[in-house]
């Protein structure tokens, strides 16, 4: 697999001036970079209110591709600009990037809502995938609702973005989860628990229990800033997400860094020498 970027990772630095840290992340090492747009109903593309032609020019100029976006609202009316935009731009992926299930109606319409996302998408050639926190692990029927909406769902309408480090936080082993999902986990979200971290890693069932219904209050304390540190400084085993991730046939490790105790430019350079030290991965 190849090893990407979530661009929140550098969300601050994006706000005062995107494309100077679009070429800084590029300068890291990260050529494949996912967007995080929480603002299509305005801008239906990468946040930076950059038309497509501009923002194609620019990444090809800087070798950078996008592999991925975290899009929202995706609002039905708004699709086709929202596909418009990232087929100008080569990209072919588009993701959900959170979601609270506290009943199996939630999730039962949740998957209907994926299913018909999903069949859009592809229809237009890009596939659509979700992406998990800790509260996808919360069970219902003996099963995480994430296994229930891989099983509600077409495997061609729906594919997963596991995040290893918020499925630690949700009491399940990411190597396992790959297990299930197999092939429909096209990307891993990767990040690490800080060692000296005042919290347990594992905080649905252990903190609080799976039956509690999840609010965003649960979701902030669970990450609070503490609990993050840069890849391959902390606990996670990730040389085993990696081996796991090429078995299955994931195309790309994807560093999402939440919060850090270093300028963002410098938290993800000190992530890179950290990736450059696992195997099996790639970076060009």
């Amino acid at each position: 697999m190849k090893v990407g970027i979530q661009l929140y990772s550098v969300r601050n630095s994006l706000k005062e001036a995107p494309l100077e840290t679009l070429r800084a992340v590029a300068d890291a090492g990260y050529k494949y970079v996912e967007f995080a747009n929480g603002n299509t109903t305005e801008d239906p593309g990468s946040g930076f209110g950059m038309p497509a032609a501009e923002m194609k020019d620019f990444l090809d100029t800087n070798g950078i591709k996008v592999v991925g976006a975290h899009l929202a609202p995706l609002d039905p009316d708004n699709l086709d600009r929202i596909i418009e935009y990232h087929q100008a731009v080569g990209n072919t992926r588009v993701g959900w990037a959170m979601g609270f299930w506290n009943s199996m109606d939630e999730i039962k319409r949740g998957a209907e809502l994926f299913n018909r996302l999903g069949e859009k998408f592809r229809a237009a050639g890009i596939q659509f995938y979700y992406h998990n926190h800790f509260q996808e692990f919360r069970e219902f029927d003996g099963k995480p609702a994430l296994y229930h909406l891989a099983d509600l769902t077409e495997p061609e309408n729906l594919s997963f973005e596991l995040d290893t480090f918020w499925c630690c936080r949700g009491g399940y082993d990411p190597t396992a989860v790959m297990n299930r999902l197999g092939s429909r986990v096209i990307l891993l979200h990767q990040k690490d628990f800080w060692k000296d971290s005042p919290d347990d890693v594992q905080y649905l069932g252990k903190v609080i229990p799976n039956d509690t219904e999840i609010t965003f209050e649960h979701f902030r304390v669970a990450g609070r800033p503490e609990n993050f540190v840069e890849i391959g400084t902390g606990i996670l085993p990730i040389q085993s997400y990696i081996d796991k991730g090429n078995e299955v046939g994931v195309k790309f490790v994807v560093l999402e860094q939440d919060h850090t105790k270093l300028g963002e430019i410098k938290s993800i350079q000190v992530s890179m020498e950290s990736f450059r030290k696992f195997e099996g991965i790639e970076f060009e």
